[in-house]
């Protein structure tokens, strides 16, 4: 599974990099809320969240499905600005439909990368949406309930919200980290520039890759979700984060321009295995006689014949189980002469609940 942007025709100067103080906005908005999501950034996030004020939270609180589980596509501009007030005007000339669909896309709009209408002008997606914020509690409800209602209301108590937290706590964030994420896009729009947008691509995250050929080139964003963007992509931004990982956030939904958040290195564990890698090893692992022979392997290597014997089944038997797992890459193997030794690879193990919670995260 993957999100899959086609840019064939695309000119790479309409590809950027640059940073945006609105997503890093959203990004450590999301940190605060979900804070299990992010032990890298518990001293900021348990500092931050001492120092606000009961008012500012219970704000944050009641308007937190917005960043909480995922991102609204609000939060992640395509065309970044210097400062935050100027992103924030931007929002501001977005026409209803289009903020009210995006903002309750998370949890009360399921088909909203569909294309579906917003529920500002359908009936029968207005109803969906109440729906499905009722079943997340009356605070959510009530709060949907008045951007339905009074959308430009909302909005300006959104845009307050945000402006307030710029003043309590991130423009100081923001001067901190903003050197380190322009120092990051500069770095990619240079290596771009020098060796081709696939290295570009491919610096930013184990998880990104560009893929052409006779059918035409693509961006592809490793992940538990499948999307594709329409052909007729007029650019692409890449944000980089210092607040972002273990997330990679792609926005593909028709009728934006795709943005990707990703983040920058040194905050990302090197070498994370794909989606598919971590499938494959979870099911090496599940089956029953597998789980019996890792045992034996972790002590020490063993040729096919020694574990048929210790468990009483076939070598061939023992070979089917071994390919698998080498097959998913939980195996070392070397020859002694005429017989070969198969021995766990216990670092590639041990990260398997890492890689599999990254996974899930992305």
């Amino acid at each position: 599974m993957s999100v899959t942007i086609d840019i064939t025709g695309l000119p790479h100067e309409r590809i950027a990099f640059c940073p945006s103080p609105l997503a890093e906005l959203g990004a450590a908005l999301h940190a605060l809320s979900a804070p299990a999501h992010h032990p890298r950034l518990h001293a900021w996030t348990t500092a931050t969240t001492a120092g606000l004020k009961p008012e500012l939270a219970d704000r944050l609180h009641e308007a937190d499905f917005m960043w909480n589980s995922t991102r609204s596509d609000i939060l992640l501009p395509a065309q970044p600005r210097e400062t935050l007030a100027e992103e924030l005007d931007d929002l501001d000339r977005m026409d209803d439909e289009k903020y009210v669909g995006s903002a309750l896309e998370i949890s009360c709009n399921s088909m909203y990368t569909h294309g579906a209408r917003s529920p500002l002008v359908d009936q029968r997606m207005r109803r969906r949406a109440l729906d499905l914020a009722a079943a997340r509690g009356p605070r959510q409800a009530a709060f949907v309930e008045r951007m339905l209602t009074d959308p430009p209301g909302t909005r300006a108590w959104i845009r307050r919200l945000l402006e307030d937290c710029d003043e309590a706590f991130f423009a100081d964030t923001w001067r901190r980290v903003r050197v380190e994420l322009a120092a990051d896009a500069r770095h990619k729009t240079e290596l771009m520039r020098r060796k081709g947008l696939a290295e570009a691509v491919g610096a930013t995250s184990p998880a990104i890759a560009l893929e052409e050929d006779g059918a035409g080139s693509r961006i592809v964003v490793d992940k538990l979700v499948q999307g594709r963007t329409r052909t007729e992509v007029s650019a692409v931004t890449f944000l980089p984060t210092a607040f972002g990982w273990p997330h990679l956030f792609a926005l593909y939904t028709p009728g934006w321009q795709p943005v990707v958040q990703y983040p920058i290195p040194g905050r990302e564990l090197a070498g994370a295995a794909s989606v598919d890698e971590v499938a494959r090893r979870l099911e090496a692992v599940a089956h029953p006689l597998r789980m019996r022979l890792c045992r034996s392997l972790a002590r020490g290597a063993s040729t096919t014949g020694e574990l048929a014997d210790a468990y009483n089944i076939t070598a061939p038997e023992v070979s089917r189980h071994l390919a698998v797992m080498k097959k998913a890459g939980l195996l070392t193997t070397q020859r002694r002469g005429r017989y070969v030794l198969h021995q766990l690879d216990v670092s590639v193990v041990a990260r398997l609940g890492s890689d599999f919670l990254e996974s899930v995260l992305r």
